[in-house]
């Protein structure tokens, strides 16, 4: 005999692939590790006082969640955004993003750190264990943020475009509360940033063979309210001069660009479809659980005259 909440919630609680079932795994393998053995921590997490001969570290401590809260948090974020992220990107393209992204917010939060140290002379920000999978949750929202910016979320019910840049306001006053803001908000500032920047100038694209997503939707400026982008665009241009000219070389010697201007079927049009697929994706998703919700009445209905 079915169950109706079995049957309406089948579609959402299912349908994760092989490859965020495994990260998962890792998520939880890990936080169980250091929780049997505390001493693992120290080669585990990113400790920068330490990060010189255990280098690895910059990698691991991605993955290494020390609190129940944060590795419930973690998995459920990786299960649920990845169904939606991964069949837009592919699988092999969710994992690079993945690794490529923990490893440079490590590094960043490593160089903070050390920097943090010379200013202030104080050796907690030399010996403080960091480590989670939050900085990785917070490039997903932004890939979110690509794919989707206009679509309304249906839980909080603000377009998908705000989420990151509110996710970051919100750490940003709960810093000011706590003792432990170090822990986590250069992780999300760097997790947020590094994220863009791979979806925005790296991210490699096969059925097109260009890189990145330069449409005007995914501009910088877009994380901030509309009164400060004529601030913030000035600003981010010259940082996109600084740190983005070989790549925007590359591309025009590819002929994917003409005199600054896009060809047909270059990056922009790319973008464009890209977020009807992630669009067209969530749509079907979330007709899917709605078909699941609807049939269990029917199906516990049939079943209850069956037994009559």
């Amino acid at each position: 005999m079915s169950t109706p909440a079995l049957s309406g919630g089948a579609s959402f609680y299912s349908g994760f692939s092989r490859l965020c079932k495994g990260i998962a795994v890792v998520l939880i393998g890990g936080h169980i590790l250091v929780h049997l053995l505390p001493s693992a921590i120290a080669y585990l997490a990113l400790i920068p006082a330490r990060t010189i001969p255990f280098a690895w570290n910059l990698i691991t401590a991605g993955y290494i969640e020390q609190s129940v809260y944060g590795v419930v948090a973690s998995t459920i974020g990786l299960l649920f955004i990845g169904k939606l992220l991964e069949p837009v990107w592919g699988s092999r393209e969710f994992l690079k993003f993945i690794f490529v992204v923990n490893f440079l917010t490590s590094l960043c939060v490593f160089v903070t750190a050390i920097a943090l140290y010379y200013i202030t002379t104080q050796e907690n920000y030399l010996y403080m264990p960091l480590s989670g999978f939050h900085g990785i949750l917070a490039g997903f929202l932004v890939g979110i943020k690509q794919i989707i910016p206009d679509q309304e979320l249906p839980v909080v019910k603000i377009k998908a475009k705000w989420v990151p840049s509110l996710m970051l306001l919100l750490s940003i006053v709960v810093s000011f509360f706590t003792l432990e803001s170090a822990t986590y908000l250069p992780t999300l500032i760097f997790g947020t940033y590094l994220s863009w920047i791979y979806l925005r100038y790296w991210q490699r694209k096969p059925e097109t063979k260009l890189k990145g997503d330069p449409s005007d939707d995914f501009a910088f400026s877009t994380f901030f309210p509309e009164f400060l982008r004529p601030v913030i665009d000035p600003i981010a241009s010259i940082f996109h001069r600084m740190l983005c000219g070989r790549t925007e070389a590359s591309n025009d010697a590819e002929g994917h660009t003409l005199g600054g201007a896009s060809l047909p079927g270059s990056d922009p049009i790319e973008a464009s479809r890209r977020r009807e697929r992630g669009a067209r994706a969530l749509e079907e998703r979330l007709a899917a659980e709605r078909l699941g919700a609807a049939r269990g009445p029917e199906e516990t209905q049939i079943d209850a005259t069956e037994n009559v």
